[in-house]
């Protein structure tokens, strides 16, 4: 087997505020481990716009050759879901179900790269309860009347991945799934790691009391389990940064007494409609299956990807059109180079100097934090060239990189 090209990519770590050098910690597959869905809302195109950056990320390291294991978990049992459940008199698992089929059939249609591991909560709430065991034997965690608690004054580093002033925790928390009303709590601010369940409720048996996992212990337990202690990227869109990554952090180091557990913590940004914040309850959430009915996913892919993932994608219709002008422009390239040369591959074509060089400019472009703008306006320079071996890298690119499958038939 061939060694993986070395790796000049640097990329962004939300704990560290910095672009940092990305560095394998070791000669096994690197470990991706990225927030999945809730599925009771799918598939909107917030849900696209993060994994399909994630997906560019999986496709970049296994362009220069490197193994990865990509693991999505599935949070089927929380809060959320269960209050869908509740108001739709539906069975919590069967709505789970449905929605993670349709978000699956809709990621396929997009080309994505289904992870390695698609762990689901409900499957794992044996290692969640160990692992809330060894936080309340580390001082991390405590019990109160059938709740237990991560103690976020126990840990002086609480805060350093998202770096949220403390004045605007609780209320930033509060918008995001926090309950402060809950019983016993020593701090308003503290996650439950364990709560006894509703009547209507699914319930585990546990050392603390017939109940269900909170959400935050749920991500820290898949990621260990399918990850080991110590792995390369956690991501997720940037409301995840407070304080559900600011919890697994605190559980997940605490747990494992790995320090850092995470190299790089990556956070896409959030889309807005028409610079509206795109929500359920403001009923504008634009969902992938509609698109799929008037727009090419290659189509759909490019509107998403050309900005820099790290800012808030503000959605217009005029994204898709543009879009499509650029992937008609880049098709029509890729199929008169392989019109020239039918089943040709990049390392089969003798590529001029020139086209090295935007070749290479194209992957320097990803290197800098997947700086997918620049990335792109070097593929158009190189569809404007109008050459079998620009329309070569092009296909080269466009498919393995990008996720693009360039049709030459389309």
């Amino acid at each position: 087997m061939p060694l993986p090209r070395p790796l000049r990519l640097r990329l962004y770590d939300t704990r560290r505020a910095a672009i940092a050098p990305f560095e394998p910690l070791g000669s096994w597959p690197i470990g991706l481990y990225v927030c999945g869905i809730t599925p009771y809302d799918t598939t909107h195109l917030g849900h696209a716009l993060t994994y399909l950056v994630f997906d560019v990320l999986h496709r970049y390291l296994a362009h220069h050759g490197y193994a990865v294991t990509y693991v999505q978990n599935l949070t089927d049992v929380d809060d959320d879901i269960l209050r869908r459940a509740r108001e739709r008199a539906e069975d919590y698992l069967a709505l789970g179900r449905r929605h993670t089929d349709r978000f699956l059939a809709d990621m396929a249609a997009l080309n994505w790269l289904a992870p390695d591991v698609m762990p689901r909560a409900t499957e794992h709430v044996p290692q969640m309860q160990a692992m809330i065991e060894r936080l309340l034997a580390g001082g991390l965690a405590y019990r109160s009347d059938g709740y237990v608690y991560l103690d976020v004054r126990a840990d002086p580093d609480w805060g350093s991945v998202s770096h949220v002033p403390a004045a605007e925790q609780l209320a930033l928390a509060g918008e995001r799934g926090n309950r402060a009303d809950l019983p016993g709590k020593r701090d308003l601010l503290d996650p439950v790691l364990w709560q006894p369940s509703e009547p209507d409720e699914p319930a585990w048996e546990s050392p603390w009391g017939p109940g269900r996992p909170g959400w935050h212990i749920e991500c820290s337990a898949m990621s260990v389990t399918h990850l080991g202690p110590r792995f390369e990227v956690h991501g997720g869109g940037a409301d995840l940064a407070f304080p559900h990554h600011e919890a697994e952090r605190m559980q997940s180091e605490g747990a494992t007494g790995q320090h850092p557990v995470v190299g790089h913590w990556v956070h896409t940004g959030m889309v807005r409609y028409e610079d509206e914040k795109m929500s359920k309850s403001l009923g504008n959430l634009v969902m992938v299956s509609d698109l799929l009915q008037a727009w090419d996913p290659d189509v759909i892919r490019i509107a998403l990807l050309r900005h820099r993932y790290r800012e808030d994608l503000v959605w217009t219709e005029d994204r898709l059109t543009d879009a499509r002008v650029t992937v008609d422009r880049w098709a029509a390239v890729v199929a008169a180079a392989a019109a020239v040369s039918p089943g040709h591959e990049t390392d089969a074509v003798a590529l001029p100097p020139e086209v090295i060089r935007l070749r290479e400019d194209a992957l320097g472009a990803l290197d800098d934090d997947l700086d997918l703008p620049r990335m792109m306006g070097v593929l158009d320079e190189l569809a404007a060239m109008g050459t079998e071996a620009a329309g070569t890298v092009v296909a080269d690119l466009g498919r393995t990189v990008l996720g693009l499958r360039l049709d030459v038939d389309r």
